[in-house]
């Protein structure tokens, strides 16, 4: 399969790049570069014969139409976007432009593609989305996200993603486009860019900095190792139904303090500090504007129809992703001085 990844220079698309050349697909990754984009995330892959590199911006319609001829894939997996919850509130524009307007133009472009390849029944356009489009849930274990929860979108990241996500829908049902979706909860693990909150509490932690818990740490996501979520991702392009939505979770409620100090004893044995443990530098900040009480999916759909569930714990996840930013300090070092790294965005709501 030939498959177009849009946004494969970023945290998750690199992850998809990289698992799908290594099982023999053929990738094109289209990426802007912006800035939390970065090719060495890729770079294990970039000289293989299955890989090639388009540097294209999904708000340049032209460009697209471009590389769909020159390319022609199989299937699109559509991950770019503006993704950065603190950023969207302090400057919602580029949101509005990458993550709608970006996704119209890659919808047309594909739509334009297809029906001049003769509308081919086995063509994928699975587009990558976010668990933050249902808004929040109560502190109730019973209660979870299922792919029939409506849409209520807090923030402007979360509303540009739902925005997105029903376009995908109406170019299904207008233009017969053969869609899939996805929404995911929160990813973490390797290559993830140090704005995040698991990046920020290992390159803090290392560099003797307060580790920064919005309000009381109660908030509770559900965490999704991000090589489990490119394994779900090429699951779904190649045997999902057309149409058909897929919540991707990674079955590992944790109140953001619970995660934090995961984090902080892993470090403790790892990389431990002369004296005293790494919770020390627990700090609780204002809270974010708006700021979401509960994410939990409820995974039956893609566990019944496609097999898929989670290959790792949290705690075993967070080991492999402590393990890997102890290891790869240039990676992130050439990171942080990219603007936003390190300061603390969204406050001036």
């Amino acid at each position: 399969m030939k498959i177009l990844v849009t946004g494969g220079a970023g945290f998750i698309g690199s992850a998809v790049v990289r698992l799908a050349v290594s099982r023999g697909h053929e990738v094109v990754n289209l990426d802007a570069l912006t800035y939390a984009a970065c090719l060495d995330n890729v770079a294990c892959v970039a000289n293989s014969p299955r890989y090639q590199f388009a540097h294209v911006d999904i708000r340049d319609r032209a460009a697209l139409d471009a590389c769909f001829t020159k390319h022609r894939p199989d299937a699109v997996l559509h991950l770019a976007a503006e993704s950065h919850v603190d950023r969207s509130i302090d400057g919602p524009a580029d949101f509005i432009d990458t993550n709608i307007t970006g996704t119209f133009n890659m919808l047309e472009a594909a739509r334009k593609f297809w029906m001049g390849a003769g509308k081919p029944q086995s063509f994928r356009f699975h587009h990558i989305s976010t668990d933050e489009v249902f808004g929040s849930l109560p502190i109730d274990p019973a209660v979870q996200f299922t792919e029939d929860t409506a849409y209520d979108p807090h923030s402007p990241y979360s509303a540009s993603k739902a925005a997105s996500d029903h376009l995908v829908r109406a170019w299904h049902e207008t233009y017969g486009l053969p869609v899939i979706l996805t929404n995911c909860s929160n990813n973490y693990g390797p290559f993830q860019f140090p704005e995040k909150l698991v990046p920020v509490v290992i390159l803090n932690a290392l560099a003797g900095k307060p580790l920064p818990i919005y309000g009381d740490g109660s908030n509770i996501r559900d965490w999704l190792y991000v090589e489990d979520h490119a394994d779900a991702l090429l699951l779904v392009v190649e045997k999902g139904d057309v149409g058909r939505s897929y919540n991707i979770g990674g079955e590992s409620e944790r109140t953001n303090l619970e995660l934090v100090q995961t984090l902080c004893a892993i470090l403790d044995s790892r990389h431990p500090k002369a004296s005293g443990s790494y919770a020390g530098q627990i700090t609780f900040v204002t809270d974010r504007p708006g700021h979401d009480a509960r994410y939990a999916i409820a995974p039956d759909r893609i566990r019944q129809e496609l097999g898929w569930q989670p290959s790792v714990t949290l705690e075993e996840g967070l080991e492999k992703t402590v393990e890997w930013y102890l290891s790869n300090a240039p990676w992130w070092r050439k990171l942080q001085d990219r603007k936003g790294v390190g300061t603390r965005l969204g406050i001036d709501a």
